[in-house]
């Protein structure tokens, strides 16, 4: 097979090198070198699958005293303070229909629940440097979980709630001992089933597995936690159908306490998850080299096929999802993790992840710190945001394998399209100075490939202004990207381009093709 496949490669290859250059026009930001190159999507099956609400976005608990490296980058966009009455804010949610949101962070394990039976005063967060994360115990009153959740639902947006886990247990040498102390978080549940609030989802804890980020919790204990989760949501739910999620363990990916966790908690989770922020310190000066060194952006591979291994070897039937990922730690890095170049990093995790069998995917955050999707004062879309559109409008829930001949600078990945005929190609030119013609390539396609009179194929090229990679804005086609006097999310328009032609790809450029004359034994 892979013999036939090289071969394949090589006869393509020698065919490229007779075609003469396409004309592109100052859509493609093209200039310097052009080279050929050639996307080989293998359709005979699906390599992995992705939800179809696959793209997730984060509210965090961050006061505006949260600050890193002397700049507070939260402002009002904590779950406590955020203004739900922003308009961009509502339909940068309803353009998704749906965005899974999950509802969480840091502080999440110091957040108690001003139910009824709750019997502390229910205060907000306090800075104070000798506290666990900087911050005194904090509270969420039921007056603002009823707007969040009336948010919610105008926005049509799913939620996943993290809880408390932490409650209870008792600090040792930074271990967390002892069970969950469950009432609260029950009461909340409960609560919340009464007032009739759909929640896709209840996550419990954040960043407690392996050596744990400020408190661990043994893995053993953590499955009898989530165990008792499970208990609650089957008797809270009881005779409601379909039932919330129950997600496990939020935190980072340590192989030996996941395998102890995912094979003692048997059936109690539904999804495990885990977080990303592979760049490293938002503080790091080189994060842009960084995201465009295909070898580093590599390095991640190994957590998701290790996680992948993992779970193909349990007994149970528990999914894969990344609860936050917000690249680099530590809120970002303005104009880097708010920028154009970030939809690289981003884009190429998406699109990994997915090869992986990664169900959902939950960016850090929607709003707030140097990373949200939406600008933390004005709430205007940054680059990203518009980034996780495409994807989510395009990139179907079948992921197809995908191997590119050509430069190294070039990623691609390929999935079914998503509520159409056909593929979408994902393409990420990490050369700054170079033009790709990328010709597409099928195995197991039930159709001729270019045909006369075939519809055209449907381009999306993402670009910045002036190649300003550190740009806060993007470019569409040619086209700046941006909300209108009404706050409305603009029309992501396709450029038509023959199906014939090869995909032109310019330097430091994203693009989404959508093929609809396709039709692969794995889409069908």
């Amino acid at each position: 097979m892979g013999s036939q496949i090289r071969l394949l490669g090589l006869c393509l290859w020698m065919y490229l090198s007779s075609l003469s250059f396409i004309g592109a026009g100052a859509v493609y930001g093209r200039e310097g070198e052009v080279v050929k190159g050639i996307v080989l999507v293998h359709g005979k099956t699906a390599i992995g699958r992705i939800d179809d609400d696959s793209v997730c976005a984060t509210l965090d608990w961050w006061p505006p005293q949260k600050c890193d490296y002397g700049k507070c980058s939260w402002g009002h966009a904590s779950l406590l303070n955020l203004d739900l009455n922003n308009k961009i804010l509502l339909n940068a949610v309803k353009a998704f229909s749906p965005l899974k949101i999950r509802l969480g962070g840091t502080l999440q394990d110091k957040v108690m629940y001003g139910t009824e039976d709750c019997r502390q005063p229910c205060t907000p967060f306090v800075l104070n440097a000798n506290e666990m994360f900087g911050f005194t115990q904090g509270c969420l009153p039921m007056y603002r979980w009823d707007e969040l959740n009336s948010f919610f639902q105008k926005a049509g947006a799913k939620v996943v709630f993290g809880l408390n886990a932490l409650a209870g247990k008792s600090m040792k040498s930074g271990s967390a001992v002892g069970p969950w102390n469950y009432t609260n978080a029950e009461s909340l549940i409960r609560y919340t089933v009464r007032k009739k609030y759909t929640i896709h989802g209840w996550e419990l804890g954040n960043e407690l597995c392996g050596s744990g980020i400020g408190a661990s919790v043994a893995a053993d204990q953590y499955a009898s936690d989530v165990a008792a989760l499970r208990n609650i949501v089957e008797n809270a739910y009881r005779g409601i159908e379909p039932k919330p999620l129950v997600i496990a363990p939020g935190g980072f990916f340590d192989s030996d306490w996941f395998k102890e966790f995912i094979s003692k908690s048997g059936k109690s989770a539904d999804v495990i998850t885990h977080h990303i922020y592979n760049l490293g310190p938002g503080v790091d000066d080189h994060l842009t080299e960084k995201i465009l060194d295909p070898s580093y952006l590599d390095g991640e591979a190994n957590t998701f096929s290790s996680l992948k291994g993992i779970l193909q070897s349990s007994s149970t039937s528990v999914k894969s999802w990344v609860g936050e990922a917000g690249g680099a730690y530590n809120s970002g890095h303005h104009l880097v993790s708010d920028a154009f170049v970030y939809s690289f990093w981003y884009l190429d995790q998406l699109g990994m992840s997915a090869v992986y069998d990664t169900r959902t995917y939950c960016r850090q955050s929607l709003i707030g710190g140097n990373y949200g999707l939406l600008n933390t004062s004005t709430f205007v879309p940054n680059p990203d945001y518009y980034s996780a559109l495409l994807w989510h409008r395009l990139m179907g829930g079948r992921v197809l394998l995908t191997t590119f001949y050509g430069t190294k600078k070039i990623r691609t990945y390929a999935h079914c399209a998503k509520e159409s005929k056909g593929i979408t190609i994902l393409v990420l030119n990490l050369d700054n100075s170079t033009t790709v013609q990328v010709n597409v390539a099928l195995k197991f396609n039930k159709l001729p490939y270019r045909r006369v009179g075939e519809p055209a194929r449907r381009e999306y090229h993402l670009t910045a202004p002036d190649r300003n990679l550190h740009s806060q804005t993007m470019l569409l086609n040619g086209k700046m990207l941006s909300v209108n006097s009404a706050g409305e999310i603009p029309p992501l328009e396709p450029l038509y381009v023959n199906s014939r032609k090869p995909i032109i790809v310019g330097p430091l450029s994203i693009v989404f093709a959508h093929i609809p004359n396709v039709l692969l034994s794995a889409c069908s």
